[in-house]
């Protein structure tokens, strides 16, 4: 005989509530800021930032997928998107043969950089400003745990 769900309390029930509904809230926000003020979707700038980040400008595409965590067709897809505005490339990786590097393309890299400071400028005022720096350090704390845990019990 099954047991009986162990349901959240209302205390419980508000903090999850809560949580969900301000994730929602704040991203959808912020994407409709981007997309306005930059042209950029959500999507371009997590490509461009990543890409922009790092030393040559350009990774194999596995890797890039694994640290924007798509599945491989999400990826493609949105490559051939941003390769189709001009602003990265694929090209073959001179390493492995069967598999591309994604290069970050000057029109990409003034485009991320073009629209970091604003995108920050939204972060602050939708989400740090509201917070103290202990308050920060505690919200950050908190998450940390929750992905050790997520990290620790996968799926």
């Amino acid at each position: 005989m099954p047991t009986e769900p162990h349901w959240l309390d209302p205390s419980e029930d508000r903090a999850w509530r809560a949580f969900m509904h301000v994730h929602h809230q704040l991203t959808l926000r912020l994407r409709q800021h981007l997309l306005q003020d930059s042209g950029l979707s959500e999507a371009d700038y997590e490509i461009l930032a990543v890409l922009s980040g790092h030393p040559t400008g350009h990774m194999p595409a596995q890797e890039l997928g694994a640290l924007v965590q798509w599945e491989k067709s999400r990826l493609s897809h949105q490559v051939r998107r941003m390769q189709e505005q001009g602003l990265i490339v694929r090209e073959p990786n001179p390493a492995d043969g069967r598999s591309a590097m994604i290069c970050l393309l000057p029109a990409g890299r003034r485009a991320v950089e073009d629209a970091a400071p604003q995108h920050v400028r939204n972060v602050r005022r939708y989400f740090i400003d509201l917070f103290t720096p202990a308050e920060l350090d505690t919200f950050a704390a908190l998450n940390e745990r929750v992905l050790r845990h997520l990290a620790e019990d996968p799926p």
